[in-house]
């Protein structure tokens, strides 16, 4: 499916990634600023902990074994 480490950034991504909850880190400037379930996104945002992350201004990384 997805190696720990793997940047994601399609639906389908994020999509498989509340499907079989694989947590995601993210990731502003190379700068940890989270770690946890997407809870839901769209075509700008992703949700994790009740926050909203741009999808333009942050980066997501698959964590899946975290």
């Amino acid at each position: 499916m997805y190696i720990n480490g793997q940047e994601i950034s399609e639906d389908t991504h994020f999509q498989d990634h509340i499907e079989h909850q694989v947590p995601i880190q993210i990731y502003r400037n190379s700068q940890h600023k989270d770690i946890g379930y997407i809870e839901d996104y769209n075509g700008n945002f992703i949700k994790v902990n009740n926050t909203f992350y741009n999808r333009n201004q942050f980066t997501f990384i698959s964590r899946p074994g975290y």
